[in-house]
C-alpha cells in the first residue's frame, strides 16, 4: 500500500542485454508512451440509408400529372376556341319569322321557308360555312321562298359541313312533294353540297355556291350551276383558277360581285383573314338572290 501523497511505482520492465537476451537481474524499465497501445474509438451504429428513390417517386408523379392536366386544359380550350360560332348580327335571327310571302319553320332537318301561295315543287337545300349558324342565311333564303320556292337551311353538327355531308337526305325525305332539288352553301358548306350533288347525280339538278368551289368532279353529270363569289373574297383566286372550274358542270354561270367578300355571304361577323367589303352587305345578298333565282328558275324537274 503506498503512503498518502505518494505515488504508486510503475511495474518495471526488464532491460536488455548486448545480445538481445533480457538479464533477469536488471532493473526494469518503465514503458514509453509510444510503446502504450492507443485507446481505441468508439464505432457509431449504422443505420440504413435512406430511400431516395422512394422518396423521388411521389414528386415525379406530382410533375406528370400536373403537365398532363395543362396539356388537357390547352386542347379543351383550343377545341373550344376552334369550334366556336361564329357571331350573328340581329338581321340574321330578324329573318327567322314568317312574312304574307312566306312561312318560316324550325323543322328537324333544317330552318324551313316555304311560300304561302302555291305549294313549292323546286326545292333548295343550303350547308352554312364553316362555324357560322343556320341562321345567318335566313335573310338570303326566306326572299328566295318568297319568291315560290322552298329553302331549307341544315343546322351542321358543330357548325361543319364536314360531319354530316348526307344531310340532304333527310330534307328530301322530309318533302316528298317537290319535282326537282338543288342544293348549295357557302364556304365549306358550298365544298360538301357539290360533294353531295355529285354523290347524287338522279336526285340533284342544280348546284348554288357562294363564296366556294368542289373539290369533287361534276364537269360530266350536266347538272346547272351558279357560283357567286365577292371580288374581295380570299377564295376568288381559286374559285377563279382554270383547275377549279374544269371540276365544275360545264354550263356554270359564274357571278364575280365587285366589291364584295366572304362573309357577306350571310349575315354573322368576324370572319377571318377576310377583307372588308367596299359594298353594302345588303347589296351583295341582293346579287346573291337574283343569282339563285335565275338558277331555280331554270332547273328541269326529276320527275
Amino acid at each position: 500500500m503506498t503512503p498518502a501523497g505518494l505515488t504508486e511505482p510503475t511495474p518495471a520492465v526488464p532491460a536488455p542485454t548486448s545480445a538481445g537476451s533480457v538479464d533477469p537481474s536488471a532493473p526494469a524499465l518503465a514503458p514509453t508512451p509510444a510503446e502504450l497501445p492507443e485507446p481505441s474509438e468508439p464505432v457509431p451504429a449504422t443505420t440504413p440509408p435512406p430511400d431516395r428513390a422512394g422518396r423521388g417517386r411521389p414528386r415525379r408523379r406530382t410533375v406528370v400529372v400536373g403537365i398532363i392536366l395543362v396539356v388537357v386544359v390547352a386542347l379543351v380550350g383550343g377545341l373550344a376556341w376552334f369550334f366556336a360560332p361564329q357571331p350573328l348580327l340581329p338581321e340574321a335571327t330578324a329573318a327567322l319569322v314568317s312574312t304574307a310571302a312566306a312561312t318560316y319553320a324550325d323543322e328537324p332537318s333544317g330552318l324551313t321557308f316555304a311560300p304561302t301561295g302555291a305549294p313549292a315543287t323546286t326545292g333548295l337545300i343550303l350547308y352554312p360555312g364553316a362555324k357560322v349558324p343556320a341562321a345567318a342565311y335566313a335573310h338570303a333564303a326566306r326572299a328566295i321562298a318568297e319568291r315560290g320556292y322552298l329553302v331549307v337551311i341544315v343546322s351542321m353538327p358543330l357548325n361543319f359541313a364536314i360531319f354530316d355531308v348526307g344531310a340532304a337526305d333527310r330534307v328530301i325525305a322530309a318533302h316528298p312533294g317537290m319535282s326537282c332539288w338543288a342544293i348549295g352553301g357557302h364556304s365549306l358548306g358550298g365544298a360538301m353540297a357539290a360533294q353531295y350533288a355529285a354523290d347524287h347525280p338522279g336526285r340533284i339538278t342544280g348546284l348554288a355556291l357562294c363564296g366556294a368551289y368542289s373539290a369533287t368532279d361534276l364537269s360530266a353529270t350536266g347538272m346547272a350551276a351558279s357560283s357567286v363569289y365577292g371580288s374581295l373574297d380570299a377564295a376568288t383566286a381559286k374559285i377563279e383558277d382554270s383547275a377549279s372550274k374544269a371540276l365544275m358542270p360545264a354550263a356554270t354561270v359564274y357571278d364575280r360581285i365587285e366589291g364584295g367578300n366572304h362573309e357577306q355571304c350571310g349575315w354573322y361577323t368576324g370572319q377571318p383573314n377576310d377583307p372588308p367589303a367596299t359594298i353594302s352587305r345588303a347589296d351583295q345578298q341582293a346579287e346573291l338572290v337574283r343569282a339563285w333565282l335565275e338558277l331555280l328558275a331554270g332547273l328541269p324537274a326529276t320527275r
